[in-house]
């Protein structure tokens, strides 16, 4: 039997890197992290947000992504990422993904409990193995943007290591994605992390629960390395890769203005993404991991 997404998770805790997360919206943006995910031989995860499902449909992208991982021999986990309800969290979940993403994290706290806790036992009665990620704190942002201003944090609030725990023990998760000055998106300036909690949090919570570094894009190099130093096992990298992108397609239109055939179009921005989440997959020490 294949490894589960929870044994690479565990693998990467006590081994000191991180499992890639890359969010898709397109065949092109997926396309592009599989042939750096094969080509580097590194285990990754897929993230579809709500949104992003809907383009794919949540049967679709279990489909595509199945294929995709059989033909390229590669281990690609879906993930249903920042999922807002428990509805939706169990309609993936029914769907076939193999790990959910259930963020409740702007509700009350006993509310956030209840309703995760409620995901995780209907995870726990498939007949499969599924990874169940909650969100503890709030992140000052809810989506990929490029600010041109600088995104002022509260440490107020930042998750805290005692309810963090908490959390775990009421919720039976496999992953925990806190607020430690990490927000989506990036700003002009670089995050400020605050990896003295990752460390904490680490510290605090079983070895077999794996910490979750989500809005990665514009932490830069240094500041990746240390927060997985300090415990972080799976990074989320999303507006990066957005940017590779984009800026490859503005680019072939520019010197294709008569080009109607959209994939002689989109090709240029298919290898920049694959260039960029190989960038990732070597930084995150998950090279030669799968």
């Amino acid at each position: 039997m294949a490894p589960s997404l929870n044994s690479y998770l565990r693998r990467a805790t006590a081994e000191g890197w991180a499992l890639p997360h890359f969010n898709v919206c397109n065949l092109e943006l997926l396309r592009g992290i599989v042939l750096a995910a094969a080509e580097l031989r590194s285990p990754i995860m897929i993230g579809t947000s709500e949104g992003e499902r809907a383009l794919f449909t949540p049967a679709g992208a279990v489909a595509l992504v199945r294929a995709l991982a059989d033909e390229f021999g590669v281990p690609l986990f879906l993930n249903a990422d920042h999922t807002h309800s428990v509805a939706l969290a169990k309609a993936a979940i029914d769907a076939g993904y193999p790990s959910v993403h259930i963020d409740l994290s702007k509700l009350p706290f006993a509310e956030n409990v209840a309703k995760t806790a409620e995901v995780v036992r209907y995870a726990r009665k498939q007949k499969r193995e599924i990874s169940i990620e909650g969100e503890l704190g709030a992140l000052a942002t809810d989506s990929s943007t490029v600010f041109k201003g600088k995104v002022t944090i509260d440490p107020a609030s930042f998750t805290s290591p005692e309810l963090a725990l908490e959390f775990v023990h009421k919720t039976g998760i496999d992953r925990l994605a806190p607020a430690v000055g990490n927000y989506h998106g990036m700003s002009q300036t670089k995050k400020n992390l605050d990896f003295t909690l990752i460390k904490e949090l680490r510290a605090k919570l079983r070895k077999n629960v794996a910490l979750v570094l989500h809005g990665g894009s514009g932490s830069g190099e240094v500041a990746f390395k240390k927060a997985i130093t300090a415990g972080i096992a799976n990074v989320h990298i999303s507006t990066e890769l957005r940017v590779a992108y984009t800026k490859a397609l503005r680019e072939s239109i520019k010197k294709n203005p008569d080009e109607v055939v959209p994939y002689k179009l989109t090709g240029a921005s298919t290898l920049a993404v694959q260039k960029k989440a190989a960038e990732f997959i070597k930084l995150f020490g998950a090279k030669g991991k799968a």
